[in-house]
């Protein structure tokens, strides 16, 4: 399995899911009535292979909801030094969301 957050791009499965999801954006943050802090999401995703279609069809999911990795995302350094951050900031983020 990938280790860390996987690169824009990647195909997957979610736990419970059948309809593949593309991720299309890492460190998502959703602002729920009557809770002080956002919650904090590793991914949101989008219909594979019909793409974006609004914000209705958005998916917004953890990295252990993940049950397949059909695709990885491109990766170059770019990409990797992006990823580095990402992880940081996931684990920094929630660590402080637990206090």
């Amino acid at each position: 399995m990938f280790n860390g957050v996987l690169p824009i791009g990647s195909v997957v499965t979610l736990k419970g899911g059948e309809k593949k999801v593309m991720i299309i954006g890492i460190c998502q943050f959703q602002a729920v009535a009557g809770e002080e802090k956002p919650r904090i999401w590793d991914y949101v995703g989008c219909p594979f292979p019909e793409g974006y279609q609004g914000p209705s069809e958005g998916y917004l999911f953890n990295g252990d909801q993940i049950e397949n990795v059909y695709v990885l995302g491109y990766q170059d350094e770019e990409q990797m030094a992006m990823k580095t951050k990402y992880d940081m900031l996931l684990e920094e983020l929630r660590k402080d969301s637990e206090e």
